[in-house]
């Protein structure tokens, strides 16, 4: 008697399955940690200086939010393309993958430019001056907006993770998408003999109600 043994899978499948799940976890792990950390640095003070008044000189602070709502809104955007990464395919996957890497590129860029911009600054030394023309002294910024883009990096690094193993990364069940494809029938039952309306309905669909088919 011969045995049939089955055959392993090839190595480099199995490298590949690994390295797949390898990269999710580490797509999941950066875009999610960089998502709360450009969320939360804009809820921070990113810069203070000071403003000349009668009294004296008045102290002043601008939180993240202020000088520069477009990191805490592309880390939305980012969080909503992580999680939209499993619910396409092929061309579609790519396309959400290449916005999760523009979100993170975007906030890097702009927390990047947000750590010297002083108007923040400025429109609070006009409003507590009452001169529209005062503009902010000793202007000087926290680590906040550096942090801020470091969730923007992480972000990215999600991204092009995704863009790179996102081909071999799991999706969502076929049986949640709707296609079109209409669905099999399901086979008639014979009618029931001692239920005579039963059989008439299937006279009427053109069934043969003893279900024994053409002869």
């Amino acid at each position: 008697m011969e045995y049939v043994t089955a055959a392993p899978y090839p190595r480099s499948e199995t490298a590949s399955a690994r390295s797949g799940r390898r990269s999710l976890a580490l797509a999941l792990l950066c875009g999610a940690l960089g998502a709360a950390m450009a969320l939360l640095s804009t809820r921070q003070r990113w810069s203070e200086g000071t403003a000349t008044v009668a009294g004296g000189a008045f102290p002043l602070t601008a939180r993240g939010s202020d000088v520069t709502g477009v990191p805490a809104a592309l880390a939305i955007v980012g969080l909503a393309a992580l999680v939209a990464v499993f619910a396409v395919r092929r061309t579609g996957r790519l396309a959400v993958s290449a916005l999760l890497a523009l979100s993170g590129a975007g906030i890097m860029a702009t927390a990047l430019i947000g750590a010297s911009d002083g108007s923040a600054l400025d429109e609070q030394a006009a409003k507590a001056s009452g001169d529209t023309s005062a503009t902010v002294a000793s202007f000087t910024h926290t680590a906040w907006p550096y942090a801020a883009a470091a969730g923007g990096a992480l972000i990215l690094l999600a991204g092009l993770l995704a863009l790179r193993y996102g081909r071999r990364w799991p999706a969502m069940s076929g049986r949640y998408e709707r296609d079109g494809t209409p669905r099999p029938r399901r086979a008639a039952r014979p009618a029931d003999p001692d239920r005579p309306e039963e059989m008439w309905k299937a006279l009427d669909r053109g069934e043969d109600p003893t279900g024994a088919g053409p002869a």
